[in-house]
């Protein structure tokens, strides 16, 4: 009996253990998304600003005439 609640012992403690490391894991993971998701907005940005300064030029390039 003493042997199998120390089974059970150290199995709630590796369950428990594993958790703490799931939720820090998740954490992390969790920081990492919100920091890519601000980057990629950044970069979204970066390329509109980019395609309307690209379409103001492109209307100060003169049409050839055939």
């Amino acid at each position: 009996m003493d042997a199998e609640l120390k089974s059970l012992d150290e199995k709630i403690s590796q369950f428990v253990a594993l958790h703490k490391q799931l939720r820090a894991d998740n954490h992390e993971l969790r920081q990492q998304l919100a920091s890519a998701q601000s980057e990629n907005k950044q970069l979204q940005d970066k390329i509109g600003d980019a395609r309307i300064r690209l379409e103001a030029l492109l209307t100060q390039i003169p049409e050839e005439q055939a």
